[in-house]
């Protein structure tokens, strides 16, 4: 059964950092294109960073850029979304995904294009 497990959310201040993981069972992470996406109250869902299976290429959305880092341990079968600098704005559930589109800038900030989503983990940024 192909999973997908986040950890790493909770409460934090404005300004503060949390690391996200992902950790996948049931198959090869390094195989897959992956995905961050995240979705506060009221809004639609949208992916905030991509890493491309192939090169291992990144692409953020607008307003997480110099501030979130994706990245992959392939020996940990993991997936990691660094986040520095939070903001009220940033407050999410946070979910990774496997994708099923490229890892684009022309589609990175939209929803959907994703085979298999974990359950999120919830950021919540405030003082």
């Amino acid at each position: 059964q192909l999973q997908l497990v986040e950890s790493g959310g909770g409460l934090v201040q404005p300004g503060g950092s949390l690391r996200l993981s992902c950790t996948a069972s049931g198959f090869t992470l390094e195989r897959y294109t992956m995905g961050w996406f995240r979705q506060a109250p009221g809004k639609e869902r949208e992916e905030v960073s991509c890493i491309r299976r192939s090169d291992g290429r990144t692409n953020y959305v607008d307003s997480v850029k110099g501030r979130f880092t994706i990245s992959r341990d392939n020996a940990e079968n993991t997936v990691y979304l660094q986040m520095n600098s939070l903001k009220p704005e940033d407050t999410a559930v946070y979910h990774c995904a496997i994708m099923n589109r490229p890892c684009s800038p022309f589609t990175i900030g939209t929803s959907g294009g994703y085979d298999i989503l974990g359950q999120g983990t919830q950021v919540t940024v405030s003082s």
